[in-house]
C-alpha cells in the first residue's frame, strides 16, 4: 500500500511532540535523573485516593453521564467561584479526559478550514498540531524574553485578521512560567471587545502561582460570553494519571463540545470523577502545602542556574524554569542532547514549544529538592566542561 497517498495530509503535517522524544530516549536510560515531564512528584493527597477506593468498594463503576456527574460539575462550579469568582451552571461545565481533551474538543467545536488561531509561543505542545489536524492555522507569536515571554495586547492586535477564531491563553505558562497580570490582562481584553474571537483559557496552573493571585481572562467585563476556560486535576492535585480535567464556557460551546465528547470518549473515568469531587471539597490545605514546597524549589533552581552562567528570569507560575542556554554556544537541541549523552539529565529543548523556543531549555521542578540538587551539580559539571573546550 502507499501510505503517503492514504494518510490525511493535515495529520501528517502535525507536529510531533518534542517532550515524548525525550522521555522516550530517557526510558532507556534508567540511571538518568530526568527533569523533563511536567508531572508532579508528590503522592495524590490520600483524601483524594480513598474516596477512589470509597468509590469501588460501593461498586460506583458504571458509566458517568457523557458530560460528567452531576455532583461533580456541581462542585467545580463551586470552586470556580470561591476560587475565581467565576459563575457557571453545572450545564455550562464538561468534564473531560484530562485537560488536554478539553483543549482538543474547544479547538474542534470551532475551528474551520482556513481559520485563524493564534498562539502566544513558546506554549504547551498540542495547540499547534490540533488546529493543524483541522486544517485551521496557527498564528503564533513570539513572546520575548526581556519581557519575562509575556505576550502583550499590542502583540495580539497587531496578530488578529477577518479570519482570527481563536486566541488560546495559556498563563501561568508551560514552559516558561510566564504569568500575566491584571493590567495585562485587562488590556488584552479591551482589545478583543466588539469582535467574535473566542478565548481558549489554558489555566491547568492557576493554583501554582508565586507571589500573585490568579485573576481569569473570563472574570473581566465582557469576557465570560467570548471565553472557554480550561483546567484540570493533574497539576493542582498531583492527578496526573487519574485523567480528569474539565471546560467550563458559555452553554452554546460546551453543548457542542459535549456532543463531539459524547462520539469520541463518551464519559471521563468514573472513579476519577467520584475522586474529585474530594478534591474540590477537602483537599486546599493539600495543594497549599504542595505549592508552598514547588515555591522553595523554583528559588533554588532560579538561584543554581543564575550562578552558573545560564541567564534565567524568575518565573511567577507553574513548575518550571526557562534558563537561556545561547551563552553555550549550541542550540537547545544540541545542548540538551549533550546533556543528555554526557551526564545522564534530561531538560527539554525550547524548540520543543515552538520556535521562538530557540536558545532556552524547559527544566521541571516538580522533583524532590535532593532530585534537583544533584541534576544541578551535573549541569554545573557539563557548563564546566565546555568552558574548558573553548
Amino acid at each position: 500500500m502507499d501510505y503517503e497517498k492514504i494518510l490525511s495530509k493535515a495529520a501528517v503535517k502535525m507536529r510531533p511532540s518534542g517532550i515524548r522524544k525525550f522521555f522516550d530516549l530517557v526510558a532507556e536510560m534508567p540511571e538518568c535523573i530526568s527533569l523533563g515531564v511536567g508531572e508532579p512528584d508528590f503522592q495524590t493527597p490520600w483524601d483524594i485516593r480513598d474516596a477512589a477506593i470509597h468509590s469501588l468498594e460501593l461498586g460506583r463503576t458504571k458509566y458517568t453521564a457523557n458530560a460528567g456527574l452531576k455532583e461533580l460539575r456541581i462542585e467545580i462550579g463551586n470552586w470556580l467561584k470561591r476560587k475565581y469568582d467565576l459563575n457557571y451552571s453545572q450545564d455550562e461545565i464538561l468534564v473531560t479526559v484530562g485537560g488536554s481533551e478539553a483543549i482538543d474538543l474547544a479547538l474542534r467545536a470551532l475551528v474551520e478550514p482556513g481559520d485563524e488561531v493564534i498562539i502566544p509561543e513558546p506554549c504547551y505542545v498540542s495547540y499547534d498540531p490540533i488546529t493543524t489536524a483541522l486544517m485551521g492555522v496557527p498564528v503564533p507569536i513570539s513572546t520575548k524574553p526581556e519581557n519575562d515571554f509575556r505576550v502583550t495586547a499590542e502583540e495580539i492586535r497587531n496578530a488578529i485578521t477577518e479570519k482570527t477564531k481563536i486566541l488560546v491563553l495559556s498563563y501561568p505558562n508551560n514552559p516558561t512560567g510566564a504569568a500575566l497580570r491584571d493590567q495585562d490582562m485587562q488590556e488584552i481584553a479591551e482589545v478583543l471587545q466588539g469582535t467574535d474571537i473566542v478565548v481558549l483559557s489554558d489555566e491547568i496552573y492557576s493554583e501554582l502561582t508565586y507571589g500573585y493571585q490568579y485573576r481569569s481572562i473570563a472574570s473581566y467585563p465582557g469576557m465570560r460570553e467570548r471565553t472557554i476556560v480550561i483546567n484540570g486535576f493533574s497539576k493542582t492535585f498531583s492527578m496526573t494519571g487519574w485523567r480528569l480535567g474539565y471546560a467550563a464556557g458559555p452553554k452554546p460551546l460546551i453543548g457542542i463540545m459535549t456532543k463531539i465528547h459524547q462520539s469520541c470518549i463518551m464519559a471521563a473515568p468514573t472513579t476519577s470523577q467520584y475522586a474529585a469531587i474530594t478534591a474540590l471539597r477537602d483537599c486546599d490545605d493539600d495543594v497549599e502545602e504542595m505549592r508552598k514546597q514547588y515555591d522553595l524549589r523554583r528559588q533554588y533552581c532560579v538561584r543554581k542556574l543564575n550562578e552558573m552562567g545560564l541567564k534565567t528570569f524568575e518565573p511567577h507560575g507553574a513548575f518550571y524554569v526557562f534558563p537561556d542556554i545561547r551563552s553555550s554556544g549550541m542550540s537547545s537541541d544540541a545542548f540538551c542532547e549533550r546533556l543528555l549523552a554526557e551526564k545522564k539529565v534530561a531538560i527539554i529543548p525550547g524548540t520543543a514549544f515552538g520556535a521562538s523556543g530557540e536558545g532556552f531549555a524547559r527544566i521541571s521542578y516538580a522533583y524532590s529538592i535532593d532530585h534537583l540538587r544533584e541534576a544541578m551539580k551535573r549541569i554545573k559539571e557539563f557548563l564546566d566542561e565546555l568552558r574548558e573546550e573553548k
